[in-house]
């Protein structure tokens, strides 16, 4: 059987970097000052001090929170085996109390191999979920509650974050609260008497810098040279990878993808559709690669309205846009007719339309919001003497006339002159 192709293999590679969290992560953690190393001695000291912690992860959705939390478990699992026991618990799945403690209760026994009745009712499973932390408390073990989506546990009357940080108020009990939630304000949801059992301790997890950003893209991208991949391949293959990361059009592509959306998963999605559009046959990233990740990964909801335009309403949103040009800010369905007009007779365009025909086209515009009214004024008034404005930018105008089939080489004429 003969070997595989060094490019798939360089492919499948990649692709599991960034199906895999704890890898994309690692680098990001070296630093003692990152959210994993502060994370982890918050924990580690909790479990060997045999002290109870609670601390909150906050951050937008993809910035890594449960990533690290999770990176950082599974190294306090291997330090310290016989001292955690991790119950986790979803604020989507467990913010009734009845749900909440049954699951503590049934993941605890699950944890212990003891045996679990669905039919305890929810006082037991809470005298249950005392009486296990007083135990472990005993034995020097640690149980750690992740509470993800913590915000929706902090709904109605907050019995469980009650009941879990009054029991650590125990000396006997020995555990830990974290909480993570996409709300900055999380914890001023808290009532008085579960806000003065928590221990505002807040770890924020902010997009990454250009610095981090660069790192990050070499951690997932570059090939290990002592792999199973070829030595050459792989030497080459982070070499032309160097020049891309170098390029200021790379760069420039990065900002603009980032610039929606500055989160490290948001930048695994570009990434995937990066290494999914390499070309085999050369082996290697290129720019082009990254170019068209981004242009199929950006919605442009714009253009694909363009695409479904008719010529003659092509032909007005190119007169508005020439009015706006024109510094004619106040303009309504008759300027635009008297544009199109002079546009018509100094190209001497055989694209002649019916007055009543341009109404139902600019009418159209108006269902697509592609244009609109300026004011919500004179509803009463005609169509044709109302102000109107586009909705659409110059860029992407002239972009949408480029990808149309049959435009009229009269309008993109006209558009590359104002561009």
């Amino acid at each position: 059987m003969g070997r595989v192709n060094p490019a798939e293999e360089a492919l499948n590679l990649l692709r599991t970097r960034l199906c895999n969290p704890s890898f994309v992560f690692k680098p990001l953690s070296d630093s003692p000052d990152s959210n994993y190393s502060k994370l982890k001695f918050l924990i580690s000291s909790s479990v060997t001090e045999a002290c109870n912690n609670s601390i909150l992860l906050l951050g937008p959705r993809g910035s890594g929170k449960i990533a690290v939390l999770e990176l950082v478990l599974k190294d306090l699992l291997l330090e310290y085996p016989d001292m955690i026991s991790v119950i986790t618990l979803s604020g989507l799945l467990h913010c009734d109390d009845n749900s909440a403690f049954k699951e503590i209760a049934r993941q605890l026994c699950a944890e212990h191999q003891l045996l679990f009745s669905k039919m305890a009712s929810f006082d037991d499973n809470s005298q249950f979920m005392i009486a296990m932390l007083r135990e472990c408390g005993l034995a020097h073990k640690t149980i750690i509650f992740v509470l993800d989506e913590f915000d929706l546990f902090a709904q109605g009357k907050q019995r469980v974050l009650y009941s879990l940080l009054d029991a650590m108020q125990s000396v006997t009990s020995q555990a830990v609260v974290i909480g993570v939630s996409c709300r900055l304000d999380a914890d001023q949801l808290l009532e008085k008497r579960v806000r003065s059992r928590f221990s505002h301790r807040k770890l924020l997890f902010l997009p990454p810098s250009k610095e981090d950003l660069q790192r990050l893209l070499e951690h997932i991208l570059s090939l290990p040279v002592d792999s199973t991949l070829p030595h050459d391949y792989a030497v080459e293959f982070n070499s032309k990878l160097q020049n891309v990361l170098a390029d200021e059009k790379f760069k420039q592509i990065i900002n603009t993808y980032m610039n929606s959306d500055a989160t490290v998963n948001h930048l695994l999605k570009l990434l995937f559709r990066v290494v999914s559009s390499m070309d085999l046959g050369s082996g290697f990233l290129s720019l082009e690669n990254f170019k068209t990740a981004l242009s199929n990964n950006q919605r442009q909801p714009k253009l694909e309205c363009i695409k479904d335009c008719s010529i003659l309403e092509l032909y007005i949103l190119v007169c508005m846009k020439r009015l706006e040009i024109k510094e004619q800010n106040s303009y309504n369905f008759n300027s635009v007719m008297k544009e199109y007009k002079s546009i018509r007779d100094s190209f001497q365009t055989s694209d002649y339309y019916a007055r009543n025909v341009c109404i139902r086209a600019f009418e159209h515009l108006l269902q697509r919001e592609l244009i609109c009214f300026t004011d919500n004024r004179g509803h009463n008034q005609s169509v044709e003497f109302r102000p109107a404005k586009l909705l659409i930018l110059s860029h992407e105008l002239h972009q949408g006339l480029k990808s149309y089939r049959s435009c009229p080489a009269i309008l993109l004429k006209l558009m590359d002159r104002e561009v």
